[in-house]
């Protein structure tokens, strides 16, 4: 519920501070005097458009904020959607600079406008003679025979069942496309495949060959240099070994003088042998070094191979290849096996369309079951406000099995005619702006005792209506505000009498400024007032009394 509403700064509204009571309150005031300003500025933080020409004060920005009770409405996924800090009182407001921008805020947490107007159309629901009402919406219709037939956990299970047999929908045609499109490529796949498994690629093996093919070409070379490091070690008359075995033999004939030279004679005779392992392997090495012109041809047959390989697919190495020729086995494997997989998901499909059949079936009975009450009813509550001559038929139409979507198997249309012998027909092309709104009440008052509706906000409803029809329209709306909010703005003395608060718009002059100012009357108050809209603005004392009279009713 709307449990506050600040403006400041709007049209002809400097700062209002407006509190709400949960049930019944009626709003009146002259023509002209800023009751649809109030609805206005209250629009503001629906997410409706706003301008900066109707500032107030030209030098500061608009400022509107709502305080809602929300407890009872079952809104916290909502908050958690958006990923906004939920609380049982949220306050809604728009900023509006002197440019026109304007800054939407859900609990002093920036949003866009567009969640900001979808929280608010959650929270109140404004009704006028010329608004496009829900009434007219398929949904709205479905909602209220659901609601009467007490579909509302059935229908829940059937549309989460039913989101995953969307899913699994989606699912399979991807893996049909995959399939189609795959086996079309299996053939050119296993070429692939079977290319570069024939070929037995190796991760380090380039780099082997690579290596080994740089020693075979410069075979020559190799064997030279290691001839001649050879003999400069061990086998010239200069060896290096020979020298340093003599520089050894003179170093052991001064240990007897010089225990500690014995020290260096033994790390010398270690450097002798290290050298002479390294002169025998050197020797080794040479021998078994030469040019194998018959390997040097295999390996640059591979090289060539590889490189090839590597071209045709685009990569650098051979772990790139190796890497694609494991994707090709997959690719392969998801073909062999992706009926085996389709089959599975037509199985569990079928499952839960026979599922789905059964549940929307049921709801369906369920919503057949209520209709003739819920026309009897809204036909009884027109009558009572007015419309004795309207008719109102709800068309149900049943899909033919396998033909359902989210909200089961039926089609529901309101169809109406406020004429009699006319023809019924959908409520946007027949039904005016008055017709609606009391349609609506008749409808609310059907359903607010069964689920938390928002704030309704009824803007003169009663245009149109006798004092009498004035007077049941405020009955029905002091029964529909026992289980909701109800906020109607009225110039007629019936419906004045029936609200539980009364608020008067008016107009003051201060320092040559109009400025539109509302105030909650107490009793005595209520009374000019209603007497006033009684009699005019001197009321005498039979008119007092009637206005006493009608709040006392």
């Amino acid at each position: 519920m709307l449990s506050r509403l600040l403006i400041k700064n709007y049209a002809l509204i400097d700062n209002l501070d407006i509190a709400f009571d949960k049930d019944l309150n009626v709003i009146t005031g002259e023509t002209g005097a800023g009751k649809s300003i109030v609805l206005g500025a209250l629009g503001l933080i629906l997410g409706q458009r706003a301008e900066g020409k109707y500032f107030f004060n030209q030098q500061k920005k608009c400022i509107v904020e709502g305080f809602f009770n929300i407890q009872s409405y079952t809104l916290k996924d909502f908050f958690n959607t958006h990923d906004l800090d939920y609380d049982d009182e949220t306050v809604l407001r728009r900023e509006i600079s002197l440019e026109g921008k304007s800054r939407a805020f859900i609990n002093d947490t920036p949003v866009t406008l567009s969640i900001l107007k979808s929280l608010g159309e959650k929270l109140i629901d404004v009704h006028s003679q010329h608004a496009t009402l829900e009434i007219n919406n398929a949904d709205f219709q479905l909602l209220v025979v659901d609601v009467m037939a007490q579909n509302q956990d059935l229908l829940t299970g059937y549309q989460l069942q039913f989101q995953v047999f969307k899913k699994h929908q989606r699912k399979l045609k991807t893996l049909q496309d995959d399939l189609d499109k795959a086996k079309a490529d299996q053939d050119y796949f296993q070429f692939l495949f079977d290319e570069l498994e024939t070929a037995n690629i190796i991760a380090d093996e380039q780099e082997l060959l690579e290596n080994e093919l740089n020693s075979l070409t410069h075979a020559e070379e190799i064997k030279k240099n290691l001839l001649s490091s050879n003999y400069l070690i061990a086998n010239s008359e200069d060896a290096a070994l020979i020298k340093l075995k003599e520089a050894l033999n003179q170093l052991q004939s001064l240990e007897k003088y010089n225990p500690s030279i014995a020290t260096f004679s033994e790390r010398l005779k270690s450097c002798i042998i290290e050298i002479k392992d390294i002169a025998d392997e050197l020797d080794d090495l040479e021998q078994s070094t030469s040019f194998n012109e018959l390997r040097a041809n295999e390996i640059n047959d591979r090289l060539s191979l590889l490189f090839a390989l590597q071209k045709k697919h685009r990569v650098n190495n051979n772990e790139e290849l190796l890497a694609l020729q494991n994707d090709l086995s997959e690719k392969l494997n998801k073909i062999l096996f992706a009926d085996d997989d389709i089959q599975k998901l037509e199985i569990e499909l079928e499952k839960i369309n026979a599922e789905l059949q059964l549940k929307a079936q049921k709801i369906s009975s369920n919503r057949s079951k209520v209709i003739p009450a819920i026309e009897k009813h809204i036909i009884n509550t027109l009558a009572q406000v007015g419309m004795n001559n309207a008719q109102l038929k709800i068309q149900h139409d049943v899909s033919t099995a396998h033909q359902f979507d989210q909200n089961g198997i039926d089609q529901i249309k309101f169809l109406f005619n406020a004429n009699k012998g006319h023809q019924l027909n959908e409520l946007n092309k027949v039904a005016s702006g008055g017709e609606l709104s009391r349609l609506m009440l008749s409808i609310k008052s059907l359903i607010a005792k069964k689920t938390a509706l928002p704030t309704i906000i009824f803007d003169e409803i009663d245009t149109g209506v006798s004092g009498e029809v004035a007077g049941r329209v405020g009955n029905i709306m002091q029964q529909l505000a026992q289980d909701m909010q109800v906020i109607t703005i009225t110039h007629l003395p019936q419906m004045a009498s029936k609200g539980n608060s009364h608020y008067f718009v008016h107009k003051e002059i201060k320092d040559d400024f109009t400025f539109t100012q509302i105030k909650k009357l107490n009793t005595e108050e209520r009374i000019v007032e209603i007497a006033k809209m009684l009699s005019g603005e001197n009321p005498k004392e039979s008119a007092l009394q009637n206005a006493k009279e009608l709040l006392e009713n």
